[in-house]
């Protein structure tokens, strides 16, 4: 008999800080057969239907919404994919696959992937139903996940290169299941460590040792069927915020999970450094080098939820007169200003700051128009993060690229996380022939900038991804985390 494998999925990561609310409207949905589409593409869920089809399992597709990270999930979204989930529930369907973020906060839910599942267990037949499926690396993993889940396995690399390969992975061990006829468990150990999201890189420690030591512990122990390093998502506002472990198995794990923890402890310290400020860098941008430098500036991180419009590193460049540089800025009443324009128009602007309160407020001058386009570009790596996130093609909405000073500012309608080169070179901007770009994003542009820049540099700049977290009011915070 074929294997019938329902597959859902709910993709955010909730930044608890940001001022603006995430509605329905601001996910790309698909329901029903429409999830089938994903079918070769560079998703997660496009990775499990192509291992699915090679299985020849049947399809049950039901329900799967994304959006790019952001504020608090307004109440609404939880219930109205919940109750397209239960339309399509099939009672005599052989798995649940899930593929899901893992922080996702909703007004009145802060374990939203939590409570989901503990419903799906209370639906018709579904109490011992194996639910298998894959999430993020940031994800904030809760008990009630760990409790109502056979099988989430989490994404290895950070930039998240593996999205796709770690769905399958998940799918394979959905296929050791049916063939063992054994069904794992997770056991679930949340540590005493909360990291910001600069620090969670899987090259730089702690996370680096905890992964290395995870895949040598799996060798040895047969019993495992596999182990995530979780690094958490700091600035989402739950008592499960943190770092975690979840080793996945057929046997009690504890001396596993110790192992791990111990590494994790010792660490503690290891890889906790403070950005410099903007004005101690902005010298060395004057130094004469053969190639591009990254500005990175993870407190405006958009793959974090900040709005990505703000204006400090731009109002730098100005003021030290950095030419043949670049800065991108989410400014969707900026770009409608210049609908009308042709190109060489100069046009009076008040660009950026809108967003948050923390930035000094939007910019005005004035600048030459260069040209519109619609945004719309095919991601140049098909295994970045941005494809775990959106699959082969993201949007940017309307876009207008303007330049003041030799300092070309490309204005976009949508937050776009600056994680593949598409970006620019859709605009006509090659960021290889440029001095200096400025990347509002902590570590996931690595993948795309690392290979095309000769140095880089991480500042720290007003804006809500700051990665000082003691400057953020918690209030769901486990105790003696900071």
């Amino acid at each position: 008999m074929k294997k019938r494998i329902l597959i859902a999925g709910l993709f955010h990561e909730t930044h608890s800080f940001v001022e603006d609310h995430t509605t329905l409207d601001e996910f790309q949905i698909r329901t029903g057969e429409e999830l089938l589409e994903c079918s070769g593409d560079a998703s997660p869920l496009g990775g499990f239907l192509e291992y699915a089809a090679e299985q020849d399992w049947i399809i049950l597709p039901s329900v799967d919404i994304r959006a790019t990270p952001s504020g608090t999930v307004n109440d609404k979204v939880l219930e109205w994919w919940w109750n397209e989930f239960q339309l399509r529930w099939e009672p005599n369907c052989d798995a649940i696959y899930l593929v899901v973020h893992g922080a996702m906060v909703c007004e009145s839910t802060p374990d939203v992937e939590g409570e989901l599942l503990r419903r799906i267990r209370d639906l018709p037949n579904a109490t011992n139903k194996p639910i298998f499926g894959v999430h993020d690396l940031h994800a904030n993993f809760s008990p009630a996940m760990a409790q109502h889940a056979d099988c989430l396995v989490a994404y290895q690399k950070n930039p998240h290169t593996d999205a796709q390969q770690s769905a399958i992975r998940a799918a394979e061990l959905l296929m050791r299941h049916f063939k063992t006829g054994k069904t794992p468990s997770i056991q679930l150990r949340q540590l005493p460590l909360i990291l910001a999201p600069t620090n969670t890189g899987t090259d730089d420690e702690p996370i680096f040792s905890l992964q290395k030591r995870a895949r040598e512990l799996e060798e040895e122990n047969e019993h495992v069927w596999t182990i995530n390093i979780t690094a958490g998502f700091a600035f989402a506002d739950t008592p499960d915020t943190g770092v975690s472990l979840q080793v996945i198995g057929t046997k009690d794990s504890t001396t596993v999970i110790e192992q791990l923890e111990a590494i994790a402890i010792q660490s503690k310290t290891v890889g906790i450094s403070t950005e410099p400020d903007i004005e101690s860098i902005m010298p060395s941008l004057h130094e004469a080098v053969d190639g591009l430098t990254v500005l990175a500036e993870p407190s405006d991180n958009i793959g974090g939820g900040a709005p990505g419009d703000g204006t400090e590193c731009m109002r730098a460049l100005i003021a030290h007169r950095i030419e043949n540089s670049a800065v991108c800025i989410n400014d969707p009443e900026a770009v409608q200003m210049l609908a009308n324009c042709e190109p060489g128009d100069r046009r009076t602007l008040s660009i950026g700051g809108k967003g948050s309160q923390l930035d000094h407020g939007p910019l005005e001058i004035e600048a030459k128009f260069i040209s519109r386009n619609t945004g719309l570009f095919e991601l140049e790596n098909k295994q970045s993060h941005l494809a775990s996130m959106c699959g082969n093609q993201f949007d940017m909405g309307p876009c207008a690229v303007v330049c003041h000073k030799n300092i070309r500012i490309l204005l976009t309608s949508n937050k776009t996380p600056p994680f593949d080169l598409g970006q620019w070179r859709s605009q006509g901007i090659d960021p290889e022939k440029l001095n200096v770009v400025v990347v509002k994003a902590a570590i996931a542009h690595r993948a795309a900038y690392d290979p095309i820049a000769v140095r880089s540099f991480t500042v720290d700049t007003a804006g809500p991804c700051s990665g000082n977290l003691k400057r953020l009011p918690y209030k769901r915070l486990r105790a003696n985390l900071l």
